[in-house]
């Protein structure tokens, strides 16, 4: 499998032998990093499965958590905050009959502070993932303007598990939508590798423009631009359920975790057309097919089924500066087993830490305005890591 190195972090599979077990995956017999703590970063405060976790590009410094069930919730980021006002409620028009549906991704516009967009992703019904435009109400800037919506990409869901959902802004100003493969298991419909279908892809379209009758405008450098049978939108493919994307805030990079099968948990770092090998592969273990890996891109790291890690959260890269130690690693964890890792795939010094056990469902992770990192749990909380002195 081909192997991509994004700017500046060079990965390397052959991690130092005190944290994995020399190919790449997580091994259960270290003990964590004794040196962090859970904090609950908002002891006042309580959601109902919380997952995802966005703060606006503004002077607000207002933190907006996106309830599963429909809801958005808005409140200063203040430990001492008591109150969380409803922000978003589409809870009306969403389905949550299956446990991975409902509302599952928020991303505010980069010019949020002057017209007022949030992008929003869930399922009105089982069988339809919806990306949608809405617009601040101008009498209240905690409140969204219930009827401002504007339904930019629907994408039929052959199967209700696998939507993906994550919405992201990149560098480049553009929208990038995650995308599962349509669910089920074992992509029964060959749809991750199916350049005809929006679905086990990462997409990426202009929000600020339109064509050819679309809410929205495709990035002329997009990969498939002008190819034969394959959609435009299409920023990258091959992938099961890409759960929690972020773009490393120095680098650009783009990171995802995607939740394998039976066997491998994996991390990729996103580039342009680039192939992650679902259902081919499922990490570097050959699922289906004659196992020829030629074009593919492995992961950036991945982990086995070892107890219950059996399915990964997707994080950041940490850039801020409460917690020096974690400068430029990649924080990530299971949320079945709750484990939190510390993957360092710099060159000088590779690793994969386990930092705890927290036997939380973590469901997303996010950051504030100074780029400081924050996790949801199903329990209803929000955390953040503390480095004990």
């Amino acid at each position: 499998m081909k192997k991509i190195s994004p700017p500046i972090i060079i990965f390397l599979l052959l991690f130092s032998c005190n944290s994995d077990n020399g190919n790449g995956t997580s091994d259960d017999n270290n003990p964590p990093d004794e040196t962090f703590i859970l904090e609950n970063a908002f002891p006042n405060l309580s959601f109902s499965r919380p997952v995802d976790f966005q703060s606006p590009e503004d002077s607000s410094n207002r933190i907006f958590v996106v309830e599963q069930g429909g809801t958005i919730k808005v409140f200063p980021n203040d430990e001492n905050s008591s109150n969380a006002e409803t922000f978003l409620d589409v809870s009306g028009n969403i389905n949550t009959e299956a446990n991975e549906q409902g509302l599952l991704g928020l991303a505010f516009h980069p010019d949020f502070p002057s017209n007022g967009y949030f992008y929003v992703n869930y399922t009105p019904n089982t069988g339809l993932s919806v990306t949608s435009r809405f617009q601040v109400s101008t009498a209240n800037p905690d409140q969204a303007a219930p009827n401002s919506e504007l339904i930019l990409l629907e994408i039929p869901q052959p199967f209700t598990n696998h939507n993906g959902g994550q919405l992201a802004f990149g560098p480049d100003g553009y929208l990038y939508i995650a995308s599962g493969d349509g669910g089920s298991g074992g992509d029964p419909g060959n749809n991750a590798q199916n350049l005809s279908n929006l679905l086990g892809a990462v997409l990426r379209i202009d929000v600020d423009g339109v064509s050819n009758g679309l809410n929205y405008a495709i990035p002329t450098a997009n990969p498939f631009v002008g190819q034969a049978n394959a959609r435009e939108e299409i920023y990258a493919y091959g992938f099961r359920n890409p759960w929690r994307m972020s773009f490393d805030t120095q680098t650009g990079s783009l990171w995802s975790g995607d939740v394998g099968q039976d066997e491998r948990e994996e991390i990729n770092v996103i580039t342009a057309g680039g192939n992650y090998g679902w259902k081919l592969f499922e990490g570097t273990f050959c699922f289906s097919g004659d196992c020829n890996d030629s074009g593919l891109i492995e992961p950036a790291f991945e982990y086995n089924h070892n107890g219950n890690d059996q399915s990964i959260t997707g994080g950041h890269v940490y850039r801020g500066s409460q917690t020096p130690s974690l400068a430029g690693k990649y924080i990530y964890a299971d949320f079945i087993d709750g484990r939190i890792w510390a993957l360092d795939a710099t060159q000088n010094n590779p690793g994969n830490t386990l930092l705890l056990n927290s036997s939380l469902n973590i469901s997303s992770f996010g950051v504030d305005n100074d780029n400081e990192l924050y996790f949801c749990a199903f329990d209803g909380s929000i955390y953040r890591l503390v480095e004990e002195n």
